[in-house]
């Protein structure tokens, strides 16, 4: 268990560390942030619709899940997802339609707050993962770097574009990264407990998984219709899938 432990805390402080990835907005062009940006979002998208099929599932089954439980979880998942999306969306636009003169826009800290509840869910995921196995607890903490890696700039141009300056904008979003911590420890001091969260994790993180990809991530690539925008999503998307079937050879 201890291993666990250090493994899970590694990776969620890794994960945590990513805010800071909003550095590299401040030395870049905005052309070239966008590339980036849509390259990795593809990226993205491949790892996070190749773990859940080639790592999550078979993992599971090798574990013996129950296939109606593990669908059952995974649907409730799906839902649970949806239902915090659709309620951070609509609060997002009813403040926005609100507050259009403050200097600081209310989407700023509903932004931080619903990025703080997604890296929570994220360090739970990871922790779950780690608890299942290390290998799993590796491709889940990879494909979590991966999404966040791209959600985390955008993150950041969101902070700065609604009032703050930039180095609260970097402090924030620090402090709202630092939930994934929080989601790791609670989840390992719960299964220390209970001994029966890593079932109910596992199909959380596979219905997760798809959910970002397929509901947040992969319809933003359809605003991007030039053929050279299409190649560069198919190669972001076809190397996430790539990277996360060569790490099967760490299994």
């Amino acid at each position: 268990m201890e291993s666990v432990w250090a493994y899970t805390l590694i990776s969620v402080f890794i994960v945590s560390f990513l805010s800071f990835i909003g550095i590299l907005i401040l030395s870049l062009q905005k052309n070239l942030l966008h590339r980036i940006l849509l390259f990795l979002v593809s990226f993205a998208i491949g790892a996070l619709l190749a773990d859940p099929f080639l790592h999550i599932l078979p993992e599971a089954i090798e574990e013996g899940a129950d296939p109606v439980f593990f669908g059952a979880v995974a649907v409730l998942g799906m839902f649970t997802f949806f239902v915090i999306d659709k309620f951070l969306r609509w609060r997002h636009r009813h403040l926005l339609g609100q507050h259009k003169k403050h200097n600081v826009k209310p989407y700023v800290w509903l932004n931080l707050m619903g990025d703080g509840i997604h890296n929570f869910i994220d360090g739970a995921l990871i922790a779950g993962s780690y608890l299942i196995s290390v290998p799993l607890g590796i491709t889940t903490t990879l494909a979590v770097i991966i999404h966040e890696g791209a959600q985390e700039l955008g993150d950041f141009a969101v902070l700065i574009s609604g009032g703050l300056s930039k180095t609260k904008a970097l402090f924030y979003n620090f402090l709202s990264a630092l939930a994934a911590v929080m989601g790791g420890v609670l989840t390992l001091l719960i299964e220390s407990k209970i001994g029966t969260i890593s079932s109910l994790l596992i199909p959380f993180t596979f219905a997760g998984f798809l959910y970002i990809a397929l509901a947040n991530l992969l319809p933003e690539l359809h605003h991007e219709e030039t053929p050279k925008k299409l190649w560069i999503q198919t190669i972001g998307i076809a190397l996430g899938i790539a990277v996360m079937a060569a790490l099967l050879l760490l299994e």
